[in-house]
């Protein structure tokens, strides 16, 4: 039956995650399991389905699902392409009105808001969660239940410039915090830059270059029901992070859309960003510009250990489908090793399964899996409903802190009081 061959697979992914990315055998303090919906039936695999799904994934998801349609004789997968800007009130609106898709790629931000507003259904129990990267199964996961599956992911690294970094004394990053800003500093007084490094100095989005920082210094922005953004971890992260620009090495106001151009000539030669950064930089530097850069692990404190942003989109099933089987059946294909590295290929986008990082197609760029490494230990924020609305309060004050010099002490108090004032929404 396939559905035994999907839980081997699975299951033999988990395996291979196991020893080949070197995580513990035991526990390791990992998540418990997440309370599951029922296994699909395989006899009841038929019918169409509809699916949306954003952007490029959109565009490019049709060509894959009709290697779904050959396995399962008369299924039909109709694929919708939402542009990513409307999505979000789409699905709002198409929740309200009872006119939700069989299944859909969702944000992993709007994970806790959609299941708040009791639209998801419960993941099936033969999808072992064990077999994605733990930080990325935690954005599906929300009140001790999973709601869907990570369907890609990306984190970010360090970007630096190799020939500039050794003509200021370096041959690799330092992994610690004082090492890594002093590395920035030398970048620009020994290699000639005008900036050491580029990070987002506050704004939409800014969370995302701060809470990795955070993390690695043991903070975390949450209890199970509760925000925490006013603890020592997470000051003393903000305090590093606004030193880069209250020491001249970042630029609190740089100019928009310019972080490739000023990567690939030396002016900014450090960054902080994602996968998919790698072939902007290198088409924007030219042939040979790939042997001039590397990427590198988030820095952490003595203390601490790395930790980064994980991110990407996650696969739910809505619960007014009329065909479950089907809808879940095509999820948990897309979720098997084999399908995941078929979808990097076809997409460049990073795979959720960890067994599929064992693939060739992976393991043989050094730099994609220096992003392998960092997925193992990246996390995501809390997925309460409020979140998107709880975050906007600290890029307001992430800018404050960065731009005018603001207390970053008295930036997260007022964050935790507009967080407070919130709520979890749980």
């Amino acid at each position: 039956m396939r559905t035994t061959r999907l839980l081997i697979a699975l299951t033999a992914g988990t395996a291979l995650a196991l020893t080949g990315c070197g995580r513990d055998e035991g526990d390791g303090g990992a998540e418990p399991a997440p309370e599951s919906g029922a296994d699909v039936a395989e006899e009841n695999v038929s019918g169409e389905i509809d699916v949306w799904a954003m952007g490029t994934e959109g565009e490019k998801l049709p060509e894959l699902a009709e290697q779904f349609e050959q396995e399962y004789d008369g299924v039909s997968v109709n694929v919708t392409a939402i542009p990513w800007d409307a999505a979000h009130d789409k699905f709002v609106t198409a929740i309200t009105a009872g006119t939700t898709p069989d299944v859909a790629m969702v944000g992993t931000t709007w994970m806790g808001e959609f299941a708040g507003l009791d639209a998801l259904d419960p993941a099936p129990g033969s999808i072992d969660p064990a077999a994605f990267f733990e930080g990325a199964q935690q954005t599906a996961v929300v009140n001790d239940t999973a709601y869907g599956v990570p369907w890609y992911v990306e984190t970010r690294l360090v970007y630096y410039r190799t020939d500039i970094a050794e003509q200021a004394g370096y041959t690799e990053v330092p992994t610690d915090w004082e090492g890594f800003k002093q590395m920035a500093a030398d970048l620009q007084a020994k290699g000639g830059a005008d900036w050491g490094i580029s990070l987002q100095p506050g704004g939409t989005g800014s969370w995302q270059t701060v809470l990795p920082l955070a993390w690695t210094n043991g903070a975390e922005v949450a209890t199970e029901d509760a925000y925490q953004f006013d603890t020592p971890e997470m000051l003393e992260a903000v305090e590093y992070y606004q030193s880069f620009f209250t020491d001249g090495i970042a630029n609190p106001t740089p100019p928009e859309g310019q972080t490739e151009a000023d990567f690939t000539n030396g002016t900014v030669p450090m960054f902080i960003s994602g996968p998919w950064m790698r072939s902007i930089v290198e088409e924007v530097g030219g042939e040979g510009f790939a042997e001039k850069y590397d990427v590198a692990p988030i820095p952490w404190p003595e203390s601490g250990a790395s930790s980064s942003f994980v991110g990407g989109s996650d696969l739910a099933v809505f619960k007014d489908t009329d065909n479950r089987d089907t809808a879940w059946a095509f999820v948990q294909w897309l979720s098997e090793p084999d399908t995941q590295v078929a979808w990097f290929e076809a997409t460049a986008n990073l795979p959720s399964v960890q067994a599929a990082w064992e693939d060739e197609a992976l393991t043989s760029d050094d730099k994609l899996a220096a992003f392998g490494a960092q997925l193992e230990t990246a996390k995501a924020p809390p997925s309460f409903p409020t979140w998107e609305q709880v975050v906007t309060s600290f890029d307001t004050e992430m800018e404050k802190v960065a731009k005018t010099g603001a207390d970053a002490q008295a930036a997260l108090q007022a964050v935790q009081a507009q967080a407070e004032s919130i709520g979890t929404g749980q």
